[in-house]
Parts: C-alpha cells; structure tokens; sequence
C-alpha cells in the first residue's frame, strides 16, 4: 500500500495502471475511518484490480469554520486499518495541493439542494460536487463507493456522473451501524459517554415513523418524531423529513410510491448527526 500526496503523481499513477487494462475503484473518504468505510473499501477490492482510497477534509464543503477545525483527523491510525482491506493506494494531499487557488466553481443542483442538507448547509453540495468532481478527474476510477447514510450526498454525486458525463459507476453500500443501531459516522468520536447514549435515539425515531407508515397520515408521523426527540437531553432536532428516496422531495402521501426515505438530522450535545432509512412500503 502506498502513500501519495502530489496530485501530478497520482495522477500519472492511475493513468498508467489503466493503460495496463486495470480496473480502479475509488472510495472517497474525510478519514477518521471505520466500519463502514472499510465495508466499501473491501468491495472495491472485491471488484476491482485497484482500490483508492481519499483521505481529505474537504474546506469547501464545510459552511461551519468550527466544525471543520474539530473534524477529527487520524491518518496514521487510518492508514493502519487500510493495511487489511485490500486498499493499493491512499490519496492524502494537503488543501493547498487541492485548491491552489481560490476555488471559484458554482454547481446547481436544483431542487436536491434546496432540501434538507441543502436547506441547512448552503453551499455544502457547492463543496462535496467540487471535490468529487476533482478527484473523479485525478483518479479517473471506473467504480466508485459511498454509504447510504449520507443518501442526499449519493443523489448529489449521481446527478454529477450524469452532468458531467463521467464514465464510473456509482455503487452505494447500506449504512453500518453500531450494535444498538446508531449509525457509524466519524462525528461520532467528539460524542461524550452520556452523548454518545442518548445519540442512538435518532435511530429510535426513525424505526418509530417506520412502523407508522401506511397507518398514519405523514404529518402525524413527523409530529410524533418530533415530540419523542423534545425531551431527550442534549439532542436538538434539525429536521426529520419523509421523502421519495431517489429526488430527495418531501412527501405528503405514500400513495402509489413503492419506496420512502425516512431522514433525520439533529445535534446531539455540539455535534450534529444525520441518518435515514430507505424503507420498501410491502415490507412495512
């Protein structure tokens, strides 16, 4: 496994590997890894010649300058776990290496970022299409691998594919979770023992509106996520939408749709958590 930080490098590293037929997977990654990148990290591996593996806190897709200076940052523990996944290289450039200059780019994604994340992180999709579209262009992957707990991010990175006319395939892994259901996420490590408690409840209220669906009118549904979430200490609900899973729009009736995306954002103590569950209406 080898370490590179030079764009030009890894660049003439990837183009010479494909001139050798070899198939390249990417996973994009802000480090702090865990179970859930590795799950994608090891399908990449499993599907292709040459796995790649980004490790970048992105600025440009943070719009809190705090939350950006407190991501955590452990790349030498993250290069110790990558020694078992089957990753050939790591990606692990500076910001100055990725933005030589100010970055000038702006993305429209219509619709998709005026919802949810959209709506509370302007310019955040902005950021996540700017540094996928330039790893894309460096990496030239002809696979790559993100998780379905940031499902709004998929759909961002999907209309970027079709934009743009990238010729990778999107595969998206379902989310990983800790035992008691609390979906794995890098935040994670800035919860406190008692934070990181009560964290699991956004995932209580989710399995609580899947199992209303299809019983109760929608706007109950998001009233009693509400009033569940009201009186856990430390936990402050930022929004809890039911959407079709693909567009990322708001529902108002699960009439004649076969598919729902239940999706959640709060701040548990000072860090905000997001999650979501894709749920098919015959299985409810």
């Amino acid at each position: 496994m080898q370490v590179i930080t030079q764009v030009n490098e890894l660049r003439e590293t990837m183009q010479a590997l494909r001139c050798r037929g070899k198939s390249i997977g990417f996973v994009p990654t802000m480090g702090a890894l865990h179970e859930g990148h590795l799950q994608l990290l090891r399908a990449s591996a499993n599907d292709n010649d040459i796995t790649v593996c980004s490790i970048f806190v992105n600025p440009t897709q943070f719009n809190n300058p705090e939350d950006y200076n407190l991501y955590p940052r452990t790349l030498d523990a993250d290069i110790a776990l990558l020694q078992a996944t089957g990753c050939d290289y790591i990606f692990a450039p500076t910001p100055e290496a990725i933005y030589p200059q100010q970055n000038m780019l702006q993305f429209s994604f219509g619709k998709l970022e005026t919802v949810m994340e959209g709506e509370h992180r302007p310019g955040h999709f902005n950021g996540v299409a700017t540094i996928v579209g330039k790893f894309f262009n460096i990496v030239q992957p002809h696979k790559a691998y993100f998780g379905q707990k940031d499902l709004q991010q998929v759909a961002i990175v999907r209309q970027l594919i079709l934009g743009l006319g990238f010729n990778i395939e999107l595969v998206c892994y379902p989310t990983v979770r800790e035992t008691d259901g609390l979906a794995m996420s890098s935040r994670n490590k800035r919860l406190n023992a008692d934070q990181r408690k009560i964290a699991v409840s956004l995932h209580v209220a989710l399995e609580l509106a899947r199992k209303q669906l299809v019983q109760v009118p929608l706007p109950t549904i998001k009233e009693a996520v509400a009033a569940y979430l009201k009186d856990k200490p430390e936990v402050a609900l930022e929004y809890f939408e039911i959407a079709d899973p693909l567009t990322l729009q708001p529902l108002t009736t699960i009439t004649d749709v076969q598919e729902v995306a239940l999706c959640i954002a709060a701040h548990v103590g000072p860090v905000r958590l997001i999650d979501n569950l894709v749920v098919n209406l015959s299985e409810v």
